[in-house]
């Protein structure tokens, strides 16, 4: 027999519905708004509807280099998302086993979840500009007065920069590499062994097949982190901007809905990373399913 919803549902799905608006509104808008025409403003109602600030964002010659700082985040991200897919699944391998200092080491990595991202960002900056006074100041007594000489900082894109996002985006695919072993079959590996495979055969013929979908989500994680962080950038990044930056300091000066257009642009990126991420798991399951299936016809 099915039960009338009572008082409580319709409520209930009131709330959540306003959440959700609440939640995706703003993008929504800005989203609209990012399709005014030419002579369109900030605000409602729209003044026609055109990519034409889609154009003037890629024409560039503006305040700021759109283009070389959406490159730059781009680098960036690939290149975090790589390290960050290579540290967290050997970590993962490592702490599969007890050594010395384990917890210790595990308190270590996740602590800059709990700092200030603010914090951690001025620590890293302070680090690197005792470094530079280091190598300004004592470079000629160790014999490497070359090496002061026309030097400015080692702070840049790919050196502090590098280091802010990974210890943003570390904590998260440690964590998620900890679940993903913690429910992991052991009679795999075994079988593996039995059957006369090595420790690194194991590892990259069963173990990371296995593993590879959630290995895919890390690196979802460790791109779409970096992609849209501010904070730790903000203090680390050296002489050049990000494309968070460049869009944070648009907004004190911004006239027309060419924001809009960037913001509409780096969410599309944000989804499009999203969508491969999803596709390239569910072909690799589908795989995984297709191959446990023929196996099991192959033992009947």
């Amino acid at each position: 027999m099915r039960e009338g919803r009572g008082a409580a549902f319709y409520i209930l799905a009131a709330v959540f519905a306003a959440y959700v608006l609440f939640l995706y509104g703003p993008m929504i808008t800005i989203f609209i708004l990012s399709f005014q025409g030419p002579n369109g403003g900030l605000t409602f109602p729209l003044n026609g509807v055109s990519t034409h600030w889609f154009a003037k964002l890629f024409e560039g010659g503006g305040a700021v280099n759109i283009g070389a700082a959406f490159q730059r985040s781009l680098k960036l991200g690939l290149l975090v998302m790589l390290l960050t897919v290579a540290f967290s699944v050997a970590a993962g391998l490592a702490f599969r086993r007890r050594f010395r200092g384990q917890s210790i080491l595990f308190y270590v990595a996740i602590a800059s979840l709990i700092v200030p991202s603010i914090i951690t960002s001025l620590g890293i900056a302070l680090e690197f500009r005792v470094f530079d006074d280091f190598i300004k100041n004592h470079a000629g007594d160790v014999g490497l007065g070359w090496l002061a000489k026309g030097y400015t900082t080692a702070m840049g894109l790919f050196t502090s920069g590098l280091g802010a996002h990974l210890t943003w985006t570390l904590p998260f695919g440690l964590l998620i590499m900890f679940a993903i072993f913690n429910r992991f079959d052991r009679r795999y590996e075994e079988a593996a062994r039995d059957l006369g495979a090595t420790s690194w055969q194991t590892v990259r013929y069963v173990i990371l097949p296995i593993i590879l979908p959630s290995v895919v989500g890390i690196g979802l994680f460790g791109f779409t982190l970096s992609w849209d962080e501010i904070a730790r950038s903000s203090q680390t990044i050296g002489e050049v901007n990000t494309l968070p930056l460049e869009l944070q300091a648009l907004t004190t000066t911004v006239t027309t809905p060419q924001i809009y257009a960037l913001g509409t642009v780096t969410t599309g990126v944000s989804f499009a990373v999203i969508g491969v991420a999803l596709a390239t798991i569910l072909v690799l399951r589908a795989r995984q399913a297709r191959r446990g299936s023929d196996a099991g016809k192959g033992l009947v």
